[in-house]
């Protein structure tokens, strides 16, 4: 796949509009590829999205159910948060492991890296895992988290996700990135 494309876009000035703990956001103004102005926003996130699928070996994984405040929703995901920059991908993935199911994994294995979130509006990036070899402890999810979690076959997360139930992208992209590497053969890198 080739990524190399020159930029089309010109900015002219950037200016950062809001800014919390978590995310920037900028407003630039451009040249679009059209040749007309206009004004681009951007969300900058301060974390790297991580993915957890933890599978045991009766083959079943877990799913962390909670309320999303910016959809208003109820939504079932694969233990998931953010790795700050500083951190090491493999070493957040199994601190969320832990704080959301109380499970630690002997073993995490990337499945998947660099994915784009939402690539029009931010630069967010996720990275998912598999986690093997598990070990139940307590869960410390964080006091803003309100968490259910369920045990079911990997089978039955893949079809919740192709019946609409899973609609998180990260665990949509996991789960179906894990179903694809099952039943092809083995993808070169």
């Amino acid at each position: 796949m080739d990524r190399s494309e020159e930029n089309p876009w010109v900015t002219h000035c950037t200016e950062i509009t809001y800014e919390n703990p978590w995310i920037r956001v900028s407003e630039s103004e451009v040249t679009n590829p059209g040749g007309e102005p206009g004004i681009y926003g951007v969300v900058h996130f301060k974390n790297r999205a991580i993915g957890v699928i933890p599978i045991d070996e009766e083959n079943h994984t877990w799913l962390v159910g909670q309320f999303r405040y910016p959809t208003s929703t109820y939504e079932w995901e694969i233990p998931e948060g953010g790795c700050p920059e500083n951190e090491e991908p493999t070493k957040a993935a199994a601190r969320e492991l832990q704080e959301e199911t109380g499970l630690i994994a002997d073993e995490l294995e990337e499945l998947c890296d660099n994915i784009a979130l939402s690539n029009s509006v931010s630069d967010e990036r996720a990275t998912i895992f598999i986690a093997r070899g598990l070990t139940q402890a307590e869960a410390t999810p964080e006091s803003c988290e309100e968490l259910k979690v369920k045990r079911i076959p990997v089978e039955d997360a893949i079809n919740m996700v192709l019946n609409g139930e899973i609609t998180d992208s990260v665990s949509v992209i996991g789960l179906l990135h894990l179903a694809a590497s099952r039943s092809l053969p083995e993808i070169k890198r």
